[in-house]
């Protein structure tokens, strides 16, 4: 039991090095790149439109 907890432990720990590297990177690549800021806006303004739309449907249809 405290084998797999460790494991579990150790999994979490890696996968928030690996969070922090990736936020590091990307945070250095939208600050020197204003096409990649760009690009990055416009998607995520979709996404949120689109979720926005998804759940106006669902409300409308739970009426």
């Amino acid at each position: 039991m405290v084998r797999e907890t460790m494991g579990i432990v150790k999994g979490i720990g890696i996968g928030m090095a690996a969070a922090a590297a990736v936020t590091a990177v990307g945070a250095k690549m939208m600050k020197d790149n204003r096409r990649l800021r760009r690009s990055v806006h416009r998607a995520v303004h979709a996404a949120e439109k689109a979720a926005g739309d998804m759940l106006g449907n669902m409300s409308s249809a739970l009426k």
